[in-house]
Formats: structure tokens, sequence, C-alpha cells
């Protein structure tokens, strides 16, 4: 274009090739100027189940000014985000799962084209992170194991809205447990307590699955995990080599996924 602009002594066309020419130098320079100083601060994931969606955080940090029209990238999936100048921002990035086990990001991609989208700017990301991806559940759900029928049901105390009992007051109880008006009445203070109904725990065998094969076996006991947990059931998992629990709620029902997550086998 330079050189037809020149030879027809055309003034028209020796602007355009100056515009374009100083659109691809700012499209450069604006494009590194966007990715300089742009720092990973940290990156999480959220535990999922193989077959969901693993969604990883990025954290990233931008000293100095705003940013503009930065894409992340892991594998095939890319996010479009700007930056605030000298604030946190936050990437949520949700790549598929396929089986059980420590699933590793891999190398991040950060890249940008702006202004222009002429040019593409890029740096790799290598952190060293793996993220714990739960085994595949069974569909349809087989019914729990029932607890030992012959075992009583066990009180068990507790703050709760089932009245049990009044007793004595001690100094280690709280002022809120203090029944005010059977307190008045019996001239000493008083104490509410409350119960609840407990029965044995749940055992989820992996004998109990012995018809099933490898990864069934896992996958059932991850459904029954899931089902004690949901209806708040006291369960304990008895593994090959291992046994957890007695107990119940999110740090029990973690570490009994994480164990049938990270057995030896074919998925592993």
């Amino acid at each position: 274009m330079l050189l037809g602009a020149l030879n027809y002594n055309n003034n028209p066309a020796l602007l355009l090739t100056c515009l374009l020419g100083a659109a691809c130098y700012q499209s450069v320079f604006q494009a590194f100027r966007t990715l300089n100083g742009v720092e990973l601060r940290s990156l999480q994931a959220e535990p999922c189940h193989a077959g969901d969606v693993l969604y990883f955080t990025l954290t990233f940090r931008a000293a100095g000014r705003p940013r503009q029209s930065l894409r992340a990238g892991l594998g095939d999936i890319e996010i479009l985000f700007d930056m605030a100048a000298a604030d946190d921002t936050r990437v949520r990035i949700g790549v598929p799962t396929r089986q059980r086990g420590w699933q590793h990001s891999g190398r991040i991609r950060l890249h940008c084209e702006f202004p222009f989208g002429l040019f593409r700017v890029w740096s790799w990301l290598n952190p060293d992170f793996a993220a714990l991806v739960y085994p595949r559940r069974e569909e349809p759900a087989a019914p729990l194991p029932r607890a030992d029928d012959a075992a009583a049901d066990l009180p068990m105390r507790r703050t709760g809205d089932e009245f049990a009992m009044l007793r004595d007051y001690h100094p280690s109880d709280a002022r809120r447990s203090i029944a005010w008006k059977a307190s008045a009445r019996h001239d000493t203070l008083l104490v509410k307590e409350f119960e609840q109904r407990r029965g044995r725990e749940i055992v989820l065998d992996w004998e109990a699955t012995s018809s099933l094969g490898h990864e069934a076996r896992i996958s059932r006991l991850t459904r029954w995990v899931e089902d004690a947990e949901a209806l708040q059931h006291s369960y304990l998992l008895q593994l090959p080599d291992q046994r957890v629990g007695p107990g119940m709620g999110s740090d029990h029902r973690h570490a009994c996924l994480r164990a049938l997550a990270l057995l030896p086998g074919a998925a592993g």
C-alpha cells in the first residue's frame, strides 16, 4: 500500500497506510501493556463428583491500573474478564470431569487482544495444583442399609426444641437455657435440658457390595454416603483397608468421599 501510494502520489492512500501502521503498533503495545504486571494470587477448586463440572477459581491482581478484555483459559474453556486497579479479581472456570481422584489444573493460558484484536499477547501459567474429584454416584440409588434393629434407641442430650427435663443450674450453663419462670416458682435456678433420639449408626460396608464390579461398588458406597448425610443419619464407612467414622456432617462426608475417591483401582 505504501509503494502504491508513493508511486501514484496519492495522499489519501498515504494517510490510510499511516493509520493502519499506527493501529498495528498500538494493538501490539496496548495488548502487552494490558497483560504486563498481572499476577495469579491463588487457585482454588470446589470438589465435585465424576461426570460433573469441576470449577476452578483463579484470583488475579493487577498493579497500578485497570485492565480490560483479558482471557483466561483451561483446555478449550476460555473466560473473558476485566480487572479493577489494585483489587483482586476472581475468575471461575468450569471443566468437565470423567473419573475420580486427583485432577490437575494443567497449564493456564492468559492472553489479551485488546484493543483492536489484531494481535494476541499471551503468557502460560503452570501452577502445581490438583483438585479432588469424588466418585460417580450410582443412579438409580439402591436403598440404604438398615441399622441394627435389635439396638434400642439411645437418648442424646443437646440444646434443641424437644424438652426433656429441668435440672439445677451449673455455672458453666448458658444463660439462655435458664428456665426463669420455673426458677421463680421454686426459688432456685433451674435449667432446661433437651434431647433427641439417636439410633445406632448405619454401616456402609464394602463387603455388602460384593456382587458389583469395582467401580460400581465405589459408586454405590458414594451414593449411600450422600443419602445418609442428606437424612442426617450417623454412618460408618467400612473399606478393605480402613474405616471412617462413625459420624455425620460435612467434615465426615468429605473424609468418606475422599477415601472412596482415592481407592486403588482402574480409575484411581
